[in-house]
């Protein structure tokens, strides 16, 4: 395993917006970005492109393809997703007519099934055209100004840091430093942490909660310009650690957390509107047990 005592930083308010909006609601992101494609042009939807056993295929019919199969076909160009959408809706239609020819379509599962998808195409139009769409540029500054507002100040350090094996390695080190040998020298020379050691044991800045306790510990009491004139022990060896600067942490830029803000204010009125809905309707669930924990999960959004 590669070396790290660097914990997962949970500080950054970007990482706290992206972990406080539900997985549904966030558009996940592709390792790799699609190449950047030509302008799309306008096309008549209800315009033929294919045909099945005599029953039309149109420009509609294929963007409600290509939308619903995204997922599947996100990294093809355009040419080659539009021909796989259109393979993708001749299959379903030559199998969806197979199927009605032996009388799928009136099974009563079959039928309960498309109450549910058609109830579940509702629920996100719903989401997409009053909802999504009524989200402004001002309400997500407006949301992004008054998270930043309530966000405590943290505070940085930069650190520099030598690690080895045993205390009495440390200690001659810090022997060295004090008849003024350069730490950054040092640390290229003596320090097994192979991803600092090269740079001089620099580890940049960092905040509470991403170093192990007792790193963080000692860094966070040193002044800029002073190292440790104890060696700091952790579960990965002795430390050497000197303190470059302090500082308090940088709010992300607007553009760097504008989608995750979107998220929050598109989950917040998604359940202004459920919450408002429920209020005027008659739900009855008839298993108390049930009952009680379909309230828990309402109160729990």
């Amino acid at each position: 395993m590669p070396f790290s005592f660097r914990r997962a930083s949970l500080a950054s308010l970007g990482v706290m917006l992206a972990l406080s909006a539900p997985a549904a609601m966030q558009a996940f992101a592709q390792e790799t970005p699609p190449a950047a494609e030509a302008p799309a042009k306008p096309v008549d939807p209800a315009a033929v492109i294919a045909t099945v056993n005599g029953k039309p295929i149109t420009e509609g019919d294929l963007q409600v393809a290509e939308s619903d199969l995204d997922q599947q076909f996100s990294r093809l160009p355009a040419e080659q997703r539009r021909a796989a959408a259109l393979s993708a809706v001749i299959e379903i239609r030559l199998l969806a007519g197979e199927a009605e020819a032996k009388g799928l379509d009136k099974n009563p599962d079959f039928q309960r099934r498309m109450e549910f998808l058609k109830d579940r195409a509702l629920h996100s139009e719903v989401v997409e055209k009053e909802v999504s769409k009524a989200i402004t540029d001002d309400e997500i500054r407006a949301r992004y100004d008054k998270e930043i507002a309530a966000a405590p100040p943290v505070n940085e350090v930069h650190a520099r840091h030598i690690l080895v094996k045993t205390k009495e390695e440390a200690e001659a080190i810090i022997k060295q430093l004090d008849g003024g040998a350069k730490f950054e020298d040092l640390a290229k020379e003596k320090s097994s942490d192979p991803g600092s050691g090269a740079n001089g044991g620099d580890l940049g800045y960092f905040g509470p909660g991403q170093m192990v306790p007792e790193f963080e510990k000692a860094a966070f009491a040193l002044e800029p310009g002073s190292y440790t004139k104890e060696p700091v022990k952790t579960q990965f060896g002795w430390h050497i650690i000197k303190v470059e600067d302090k500082r308090t942490q940088q709010p992300p830029a607007f553009d760097q957390v504008k989608a995750q803000i979107r998220s929050l204010l598109l989950r917040d009125k998604y359940f202004e509107l459920v919450k408002s809905l429920r209020g005027n309707a008659k739900v009855d669930v008839t298993d108390p047990d049930l009952k009680k924990a379909v309230d828990q999960i309402d109160q729990s959004k």
